[in-house]
């Protein structure tokens, strides 16, 4: 046993030995060919500074926000008075889509983007939607005139988007999907808070700060239309309930009015019975107006309540900060780039030798 423990510690004492003379072999080789990894390491750091130099200009938008929704739990108390009458006043549960990091996800969805790049603008007296001057002010312009039928799309302002074509989608989406990937970051700067930044790096500097603005604020109406309509139809209808009764009740006055004005018989009972009709007629519109104008209120309170607040804390100002890729970063990624390339080649062509050799 003790021979055994000996030579198996013997075996690894060769193999890191074997180990070691292995690394010093391939450094000393890597040194012999110094020059050729010093050359192709200048021409990568050449090659980053080139690209440094042609690289655009781009712009950063930021823009960020706190959603702000403090309904108090009290006010769930006030739909029981309305109830009565048939109607809710939005105090359920609210919608989950603005929940947690949902509202982030929401900012990146095509419907939300779609609806802030189809926004018109005025651009040297012309009104066109916002992406037309998108695709008019970028590359994208470059690329589509290259194709005769891309060339031919346009968004029209007030187009109708259940009308638009097989290609005005197309090229939607491809724009959704570059903004995603290239020029548009929604991030949350501190899990432990609220507060969401919208950034957008574009070529256009106009276009950084008027999309990133226009992509929150369509968010925000959505939001507030969300949390809202199911408080909102209550409203509208309460609304109209007293807007009828009420002329009901103006009706009525007038009615009775005219009745006692009429000369009537003092000695027959029977004539007055016309306006004691009018007046209990005219009593239960009377209590019937003041609860649903009370219930009204409540309703109007409710959804003041439950808007939310979309408080935007930075907006982008001009001008815009500038990202470019700088000098020296070129300089420095181009070489470390070449070195450890043309060391892989080395190196790859050395086992491929070694493998054919044995």
């Amino acid at each position: 046993m003790e021979i055994t423990n000996d030579a198996a510690k013997k075996g690894d004492e060769i193999s890191f030995k074997e180990l070691v003379l292995k690394l010093h072999d391939w450094w000393k080789y890597l040194l012999s060919k110094w020059l050729i990894i010093v050359i192709i390491g200048l021409t990568g750091a050449g090659l980053g500074l080139v690209f440094s130099l042609f690289s655009k200009e781009r712009y950063v938008g930021e823009l960020t926000f706190v959603l702000e929704d403090s309904k108090p739990a009290g006010l769930a108390a006030y739909s029981g008075l309305a109830s009565q009458f048939g109607f809710d006043l939005g105090g359920g549960t609210g919608s989950g889509l603005f929940e947690g990091d949902n509202i982030m996800e929401f900012l990146r969805s095509r419907f939300i983007i779609e609806k802030a790049l189809l926004t018109p603008i005025m651009d040297k007296g012309k009104k066109m939607t916002l992406i037309t001057w998108y695709i008019n002010t970028s590359h994208w312009k470059e690329k589509l005139d290259k194709d005769p039928g891309l060339k031919a799309i346009t968004y029209p302002v007030g187009q109708d988007r259940k009308t638009f074509t097989l290609m005005q989608d197309s090229l939607l989406n491809k724009i959704h999907k570059y903004l995603l990937e290239k020029e548009l970051e929604i991030t949350k700067p501190d899990k432990k808070l609220s507060f969401i930044k919208v950034t957008t790096t574009a070529e256009n500097e106009l276009f950084s700060k008027i999309f990133t603005e226009r992509l929150v604020n369509e968010a925000a109406e959505f939001y507030t239309y969300t949390k809202t309509k199911r408080s909102k139809v209550s409203v509208d209808k309460l609304q109209a309930m007293a807007d009828s009764l009420q002329d009901q009740l103006n009706r009525k006055t007038y009615t009775l009015a005219a009745a006692q004005d009429v000369n009537l018989n003092p000695v027959r009972q029977v004539s007055s019975v016309k306006g004691e009709l009018i007046a209990r007629d005219k009593i239960v519109l009377q209590t019937m107006y003041a609860e649903v104008i009370k219930n009204l209120e409540l309703s109007k309170l409710t959804m003041a309540q439950e808007t939310p607040v979309v408080q935007v804390v930075d907006s982008p100002i001009l001008p815009l900060e500038k990202k470019r890729f700088g000098k020296f970063k070129g300089l420095v990624l181009g070489g470390l780039l070449g070195g450890f390339l043309i060391v892989f080649i080395l190196v790859f062509r050395r086992l491929y030798r070694e493998m054919l050799a044995s």
